[in-house]
């Protein structure tokens, strides 16, 4: 039995239409419905056929709906909630993708006070984004993490985790704040890194004479790749997580700090214990089907 009949998907960049895809090809009767803010992005999944319907109001999109997944910036989602607030069904299921839970399901709240909300959080994604940068297969081997705020019943948090299994995620729960917390360490914190970092090349880019980007192979070009991400969605993940990030750049600060005094004093054994250890983590990794252990990421030249 399908866990949904209809489904409506607002916002239709990467996320959004990977989702429309993915139900698509493993839920081919499930109706989908598809809504996005920007008339051009709407005229994109139209003529793409993303869904079976689009429509022109996020009231529209979600008269019908038995699941409405929420796959805009973690900033906008209150607003967009707002939109449809009065034409949502009342045993309508409310999720979303957004990379911070706590402050999501806060927004949500506020503008749903007697809806069903069970935020979620597929770890998924590429550096492109938009209507037909989306793939059915992104979030096969996934982790997706629900995040249901405490007295949820257990019936709905059920149908969601079958309806990400479906689409071929693993699915962990977890509470809002601790979500946020892991994920400032696996994700928004090393995407701050990659922007400071290719920032900074680019500032000395006069002084190295373009060499920077002529001789980017190794960790530079993937801190590219990562900085190449939305910038919406991250400045609104960054000032959405605060606390969180936070948190994990002062101890990152306190690291690094230790390191350069390994650097300075010739500390050969501290740095070769940390990168012994880092190793190790980057196998487990690997271990566990994370990503790939082919040489330079798989890459083909």
């Amino acid at each position: 039995m399908l866990p949904f009949a209809r489904v409506t998907i607002v916002g239709l960049g990467l996320i959004g239409s990977s989702v429309a895809r993915a139900v698509r090809q493993a839920m081919p009767t499930v109706r989908i419905t598809g809504y996005d803010a920007d008339p051009e992005v709407r005229a994109i999944a139209t003529r793409i056929e993303l869904a079976d319907d689009i429509a022109d109001s996020a009231g529209a999109a979600v008269i019908d709906a038995d699941l409405v997944m929420l796959c805009v910036p973690v900033g906008a989602m209150g607003a967009v909630a707002a939109e449809f607030a009065d034409d949502l069904p009342a045993e309508a299921i409310v999720s979303d993708v957004g990379g911070s839970k706590a402050s999501v399901l806060a927004a949500l709240r506020a503008v749903l006070p007697e809806a069903t909300i069970v935020p979620g959080h597929p770890v998924a994604g590429t550096e492109h984004s938009g209507p037909e940068a989306g793939f059915a297969t992104l979030f096969r081997g996934r982790w997706c993490i629900l995040t249901p705020e405490e007295g949820t019943a257990e019936a709905p948090v059920a149908r969601l985790r079958a309806f990400w299994e479906a689409l071929g995620a693993q699915v962990e729960i977890m509470t809002p704040r601790h979500h946020d917390l892991v994920l400032a360490v696996t994700s928004h914190v090393p995407h701050l890194i990659a922007y400071s970092i290719v920032g900074t090349a680019s500032d000395l880019e006069e002084v190295t004479q373009s060499e920077v980007i002529k001789f980017s192979a190794g960790g530079f070009r993937d801190f590219t790749r990562i900085a190449a991400s939305d910038p919406v969605m991250w400045r609104d993940v960054f000032l959405n997580n605060r606390e969180a990030v936070l948190e994990i750049l002062q101890r990152l600060t306190e690291d690094v700090t230790m390191l350069q005094r390994a650097i300075r004093w010739g500390d050969g054994d501290q740095l070769f214990d940390l990168f012994t250890r880092t190793r190790a983590i980057r196998r487990s990794i690997i271990e566990q089907g994370q990503d790939d252990a082919k040489p330079d990421f798989g890459r083909s030249h």
